[in-house]
């Protein structure tokens, strides 16, 4: 049975990583209300710009521009470059269990191809790096200070490996913020950007796109000048503003998870002091009703 001062220490160790948890759930609930209204901003341009070049593509021969080229075939040395998008730190429930454990899911169902990496984020990094994946591109330490620059450079290295053919497609997976409690893995293909059927269509399941299942019936537009002039403008842009768009779906998913991680974490912590404090009061009262035998046994042998 432990001392009655063991008790007392491990109830103050207790009280102190309870301070601690709930000092983080204040932190990260402030820096949610950042990450939501950035999030809140950046989401609907991201998914518009998304339809409308769904539309443009769709009007317009593969060959218009090189990141509309669909490689349907499978090339000598072909790859899709598969970008990771985790956290650089921990304490945040199943937040970057979920993304590594979709990724790997990503890799096993691809077997026909080769998938090589492009990590942001340590957890995935330190996750993927030890176990012999090829990665082309990561960055850590990011989301510090998250910038529209760190999009482009994920961007910039996304447009190299496709535009030079050592990968025949590329690939995001994040969570996506979508509340407090809830976030959802998304397995998105960012190049070559998808070229939807204007009519009506069935949604191919699993792969999603700006937020939304790819076969949704897009809106017509009227373009000046014509489709093909507009593409050496807009998509490089469109590619560096969908990833920003998951950086920062990402970065808010993340302060959620941690939120709610804290959360619960400080209420265990409460419930383990009362069963302590409860505990320790029952070691205490036996102490004394042992020591009160003891003085009347020895009053009685007198």
């Amino acid at each position: 049975m432990p001392s009655l001062i063991d008790l007392r220490r491990r109830i103050r160790a207790v009280k102190s990583t309870q301070q601690i948890t709930k000092a983080m759930k204040m932190v990260a609930a402030s820096r949610l209300r950042r990450a939501q209204e950035r999030i809140q901003h950046a989401r609907p341009f991201a998914i518009e710009m998304l339809r409308v070049l769904n539309s443009l593509a769709s009007r317009v021969e593969p060959g218009a521009h090189p990141l509309l080229d669909e490689r349907k075939l499978p090339r000598a040395g072909g790859k899709v470059l598969l970008f990771v998008i985790t956290a650089d730190r921990g304490l945040c429930g199943s937040f970057n269990t979920n993304v590594i454990k979709s990724a790997s899911t990503f890799i096993v169902e691809n077997t026909a191809r080769e998938v090589a990496l492009g990590l942001i984020g340590r957890r995935g990094r330190d996750f993927f790096a030890r176990r012999g994946f090829e990665v082309r591109y990561e960055q850590v330490n990011l989301f510090q200070a998250l910038q529209f620059a760190h999009a482009e450079q994920i961007a910039r290295a996304a447009m190299e490996e496709f535009i030079e053919g050592r990968v025949d497609s590329v690939y995001l997976v994040y969570n996506e913020f979508k509340s407090v409690i809830q976030q959802r893995i998304v397995v998105e293909r960012l190049l070559p950007i998808p070229r939807l059927e204007l009519e009506p269509t069935t949604p191919q399941p699993g792969v999603y796109v700006g937020g939304a299942p790819v076969g949704v019936p897009q809106t017509d537009y009227l373009y000046e000048p014509a489709p093909a002039e507009l593409f050496n403008t807009l998509i490089p842009r469109h590619v560096e503003v969908q990833a920003w768009r998951a950086l920062l779906e990402s970065n808010a998913a993340f302060y959620a998870a941690q939120m709610t991680a804290m959360d619960a974490a400080t209420r265990n912590s409460a419930d383990m002091i009362e069963d302590l404090t409860l505990y320790m009061n029952k070691v205490r009262q036996a102490a004394i009703t042992r020591e009160i035998i003891e003085v009347v046994s020895g009053a009685a042998a007198l």
